[in-house]
């Protein structure tokens, strides 16, 4: 049976409510499904505060991506089966939530110098109940606005790292994210390890406290998945995947349920909340 390990809602950067990924992941069959938005947990709190989680017919998992940055090279964290109410992690995805929303109105600041006709408020519709706000909202209020025809233009014209409304936002080291995870009784996984750009800072970032590797990716070809995954078996660790599902349009895969892994993959990370159970 299928499962998903990495999606996001619109408590982040995704397009659909968790009600909706819950829905489809329903529809796609899958029976464990992790929600991990970035930088807060508050889509699957809304879930659990909704009384929509635990759930009977689908194995949801709470999750976390926290953004990390190692000399020049972005490092994305994952977070599972952590406690969703641990006030040291609530603390600091909150600090970092306040972060991204100078570091926004900052890039507005910037358009706005530059010429270009926007506001917060066109973002803030955008972003919708998400308060972990990023340069995607950004993108696609510039998209929206007809500013630049796509997201990927609003990105290598005006939002990546050189350009010029480009704004540095406040990070945690690797390290830190590893022992927050950890101090919340989660486990960590490295990410997406293929997008860190670099497999001798992959190694070195091994030697922190993972309990996992992301194997399984869309943008991990058969040979990257063999290399992690030998790489996982060399250091005990587990194996993880997921889709990074953000239901947009120039992200694939366009549909949930596309990219899945087998379940085995995802049962030791799921345990239903005590209360509940």
């Amino acid at each position: 049976m299928p499962s998903d390990m990495h999606v996001h809602t619109t408590f982040s950067d995704g397009r659909l409510t968790p009600e909706e990924i819950v829905a489809a992941a329903k529809a796609a069959g899958l029976t464990y499904l992790a929600i991990t938005d970035h930088d807060t947990v508050d889509g699957i709190r809304h879930l659990y505060e909704a009384g929509l989680y635990p759930l009977k017919t689908l194995r949801l998992i709470p999750g976390i991506e926290f953004s990390c940055e190692v000399d020049g090279h972005d490092v994305h964290i994952l977070g599972y089966d952590f406690d969703i109410y641990n006030q040291e992690l609530i603390d600091k995805v909150t600090e970092l939530s306040e972060s991204r929303w100078t570091r926004f109105a900052q890039m507005t600041d910037k358009l706005q110098a530059l010429g270009y006709d926007i506001t917060e408020t066109d973002v803030l519709a955008i972003a919708g109940t998400s308060r972990s706000i990023g340069r995607a909202h950004v993108a696609r209020a510039l998209v929206k606005k007809g500013i630049v025809p796509t997201v990927h233009e609003a990105f290598t014209e005006l939002l990546e790292y050189g350009r010029p409304a480009y704004i540095p936002h406040f990070r945690l080291l690797p390290e830190e994210a590893v022992a927050l995870i950890r101090q919340a009784g989660g486990v960590p996984v490295l990410a997406h390890p293929k997008l860190v750009r670099d497999d001798e800072l992959v190694e070195r970032l091994l030697a922190l406290d993972f309990g996992g590797i992301e194997v399984y990716y869309p943008q991990h070809d058969a040979a990257d998945t063999a290399r992690y995954k030998a790489l996982a078996e060399r250091h005990g660790m587990r194996l993880t995947g997921g889709s990074d599902f953000h239901a947009l349009p120039h992200r694939e895969p366009k549909e949930l349920g596309l990219f899945t892994i087998d379940d085995t993959l995802a049962a030791p990370f799921f345990h239903p909340p005590e209360a509940l159970e």
